[in-house]
């Protein structure tokens, strides 16, 4: 484990200790009837969240919406509002184009001063709010920070800054305590930060140690550069605040995107921040743990924005920023990845696999296989998946089939050994050869058959049939000090290695063949 890799874990451990103390989080935002999303829910489980998915699936949109549910204090009454935020074009002139407008509600629930709070802002003609307490009438106050980094190149704003030079401005050296975010993520040492302002617009100046006593501008900075320090002269004095930055990763090389978010969420420990970033980035979305990370899809038929489920590692980097040369192999569950593991281990040296070449996961269970056949087909990753299904999930074949061809393509899917579920087949054979399998798993033959026959009575009439196998495995598994994936791994060796799973391991090599001629 790299040590960047155990400071992020750490950092995630005491957020997620830290969580249940907090007494002021925007805990989930409710949004209907706008930019396309029609009714979508998405809770903020983490201090530091982030939200993915492709172009137009709403994550900026998420990201404003949240900016709505606070009142400022020091900023105007109308800065933080959806009118301002999500405003509408409209024109006396018949003939000129406008927004039609919607009955938009944006719905917040919160944790204020340890109370649970909500509150709805709708659009009917203007922009109302709606409390969910009678004696709840105000809306809750906290400092919020939203920013969507971009480069200073907008001719614009470019203008604007320009035009600084001309008019009188105030010059003031910052804290060295803002340098301090900055500084332990970018590659160099600064001697001092000079913001330059006038009524509307400023400047940052930057001295860096040991090149002398040059000054430079934002106009000579790379847009990562001034992306972290404007982000460290703004947040590195908040408290308690909900910070919103949108495309996190502009500008960034990996390895800093990795540091910021590190730096991120120390901030948000160290002041009690919460913040939302939104990103296309695989390596921002590995930089927090699976409940943070929001994954956003627009569904083709229907237009709609929804939730996608939290994707398992396999899954995600296969959208977010994986070799285009790997085979995945998605299996249902835990069990199921260990048969496969086994017969790979078998597989690997007959086909001449190297290492990497094909990654084997896991996902949550039968019921979300049609979403992601729907999802992988949308990006044209389909053909680099193949999908094993439990023996008892026949059923859902055709419905995978028909969702894979309405995006133009098939899914590759086969399904293991036998018609119950894998802890079944396990136990089967296990039962069936267990002098072979006391060798393998470390016991004499003696021993293989009396614990067999000891975890066969246990058993027996003491739990469902339909569960007994699952149970006996269990238990197997326990006293050999082993988990159960692990026996499945032996298992499912051993049967690909005597070739006694001929329909499983036949189709495993057709569609590595195939995949290998793509």
């Amino acid at each position: 484990m790299s040590l960047i890799t155990r400071r992020l874990r750490e950092v995630w451990d005491a957020l997620r200790a830290s969580n249940g103390h907090r007494e002021d989080a925007l805990t989930a935002v409710r949004i209907r009837k706008l930019r396309g999303i029609w009714d979508i829910r998405i809770p903020l489980e983490y201090p530091v969240s982030v939200l993915a998915g492709p172009n137009g699936c709403g994550k900026s949109t998420v990201l404003f919406a949240c900016a709505c549910a606070y009142r400022v204090p020091g900023e105007s009454p109308w800065d933080f509002t959806p009118g301002n935020l999500f405003p509408n074009f409209t024109s006396r002139q018949q003939a000129v184009s406008s927004d039609a407008p919607q009955q938009t509600e944006l719905e917040f629930q919160f944790l204020h001063h340890g109370d649970d709070l909500s509150m709805t802002w709708r659009r009917r003609r203007s922009w109302t709010r709606r409390f969910s307490s009678q004696n709840r009438r105000t809306q809750p106050e906290r400092q919020v920070y939203l920013r969507t980094l971009a480069n200073l190149s907008n001719p614009s704003e470019v203008r604007s800054v320009l035009q600084l030079g001309r008019k009188h401005v105030e010059t003031r050296t910052l804290d060295p305590d803002l340098l301090i975010f900055a500084g332990r993520i970018l590659p160099w040492r600064y001697r001092n930060l000079t913001l330059v302002s006038g009524r509307t617009s400023d400047l940052l100046f930057a001295e860096i140690e040991g090149i002398g006593e040059t000054r430079y501008s934002e106009f000579h900075m790379s847009s990562g550069e001034r992306s972290i320090l404007r982000i460290s002269k703004d947040i590195s004095a908040l408290e308690n605040a909900l910070v919103l930055i949108d495309e996190i990763d502009t500008g960034l090389h990996p390895y800093t995107q990795q540091q910021a978010m590190l730096e991120l969420q120390r901030s948000a420990l160290r002041q009690g921040l919460q913040i939302v970033v939104a990103s296309h980035s695989p390596v921002v979305l590995d930089s927090v743990p699976p409940e943070a990370r929001i994954f956003l899809d627009r569904d083709d038929e229907t237009g709609q924005v929804r939730r996608a489920p939290a994707y398992r590692d396999i899954f995600q980097k296969a959208l977010y920023g994986t070799s285009q040369d790997q085979l995945s192999i998605l299996c249902e569950d835990r069990v199921a990845e260990g048969v496969i593991r086994g017969v790979f281990d078998v597989l690997n040296v007959e086909l001449g696999l190297l290492h990497g070449d094909v990654v084997i996961g896991r996902n949550t269970g039968r019921d979300e296989f049609s979403g992601h056949v729907r999802t992988l087909a949308k990006f044209d990753k389909l053909s680099g998946f193949i999908l094993v299904l439990d023996g008892d999930s026949r059923a859902p074949e055709e419905r995978l089939q028909a969702v894979a061809e309405r995006h133009g393509h098939a899914v590759q899917l086969l399904f293991l050994p036998g018609d119950g579920p894998p802890e079944q087949w396990l136990w089967e054979r296990v039962r069936k050869r267990p002098k072979e399998y006391a060798v393998r798993l470390g016991l004499t033959a003696a021993d293989m058959q009396k614990t067999m026959n000891d975890l066969e009575r246990l058993v027996d009439g003491s739990v469902r049939q339909q569960d007994a196998a699952k149970v006996s495995i269990t238990a197997l598994a326990d006293r050999l000090e082993r988990t159960v994936p692990e026996v499945a791994r032996i298992v499912g060796q051993r049967e690909a290695e005597k070739k006694a799973i001929p329909d499983l391991l036949e189709g495993l090599k057709t569609l590595i063949e195939r995949w290998r001629r793509l």
